[in-house]
């Protein structure tokens, strides 16, 4: 599902992103990257997933034991709503060299100075998932 909002993402302009929440097999929410669609810095495909769920859930902002994937690693935004959230697992595809904070240039999901961490599993359909965003950023170069 992740991948699928990616490629609408990708139709109005914004970084082919996109993120699912779950809870076990079930689909909780989906995001997408909206930055160019909205205006807004913080309209990442994680940040907006988390907000559905939330709402979804009903448990006020506690997203305990769900799991955030995402086609592309989390930034320390990203990383850091997850965080705040409770959410139990990340799971995602591409790493993020420049900005990933799931373990790539940070990571604060196992960070054990902070009050929570999160189990994270990163490379699920990396291949897939990094083929996409090359794609995009090079036909925005052509």
């Amino acid at each position: 599902m992740a991948i699928e909002a990616a490629e609408v993402a990708a139709t109005h302009g914004d970084v082919p992103i996109g993120a699912a929440v779950y809870r076990g097999d079930e689909l909780i929410a989906v995001g997408r990257n909206q930055r160019e669609l909205l205006g807004d810095p913080t309209a990442h495909a994680e940040v907006l997933a988390l907000r559905e769920a939330a709402t979804i859930v009903g448990d006020g902002w506690r997203l305990d034991g769900l799991t955030l994937v995402v086609t592309l690693e989390p930034c320390p935004m990203c990383a850091g709503a997850a965080l705040a959230a409770r959410v139990g697992t990340i799971v995602f595809g591409a790493v993020d060299m420049k900005a990933g904070a799931c373990g790539s240039l940070y990571n604060l999901c196992s960070d054990p100075r902070l009050n929570h961490e999160i189990e994270v599993v990163p490379g699920v359909l990396a291949g897939e998932c990094g083929d996409m965003l090359t794609r995009f950023f090079a036909e925005r170069r052509a």
